[in-house]
């Protein structure tokens, strides 16, 4: 059975606790790792500058505390993140949002913004990205 790293339980502890619970019962079937909870203002103006947020501090949902934004990717032994392979970010998604749902947890994903299952109509595509809604 797959578990999170220190780093990733480190980062998920900063996320609330229905972020919490998600993930916590999808890392007992798929393994997954926790990138990013909670930004603190310099780590939000950096993510704003580099262009990986479309938000400046304090409009991002990594900046409330605790987070009401995780990110997280699949992660595959011998191979990591697959970074480059969306339809394994894609299956990942569908996976999290069966779990949620049966979790009553109602969540937004980055590669899918307006929810309507279209994954190309997105103009900024941030697969990692999960928040409460």
């Amino acid at each position: 059975m797959p578990e999170f790293s220190t780093n990733s339980m480190k980062q998920l502890d900063t996320c609330d606790m229905k972020l919490q619970a998600l993930f916590h019962k999808v890392i007992v079937t798929r393994d997954c790792t926790i990138i990013q909870g909670h930004r603190g203002e310099e780590l939000q103006r950096e993510a704003f500058r580099t262009g990986t947020s479309e938000l400046d501090w304090p409009e991002s949902e990594h900046n409330d505390a605790p987070s009401r934004a995780v990110d997280v990717g699949p992660y595959y032994m011998g191979e990591g993140i697959p970074w480059q392979l969306r339809e394994r970010w894609i299956y990942f998604a569908g996976y999290v949002f069966a779990v949620a749902d049966d979790l009553g947890i109602a969540v937004r994903w980055g590669g899918d913004w307006d929810g309507d299952l279209t994954f190309k109509d997105q103009k900024f595509h941030d697969l990692p990205h999960w928040e409460l809604i």
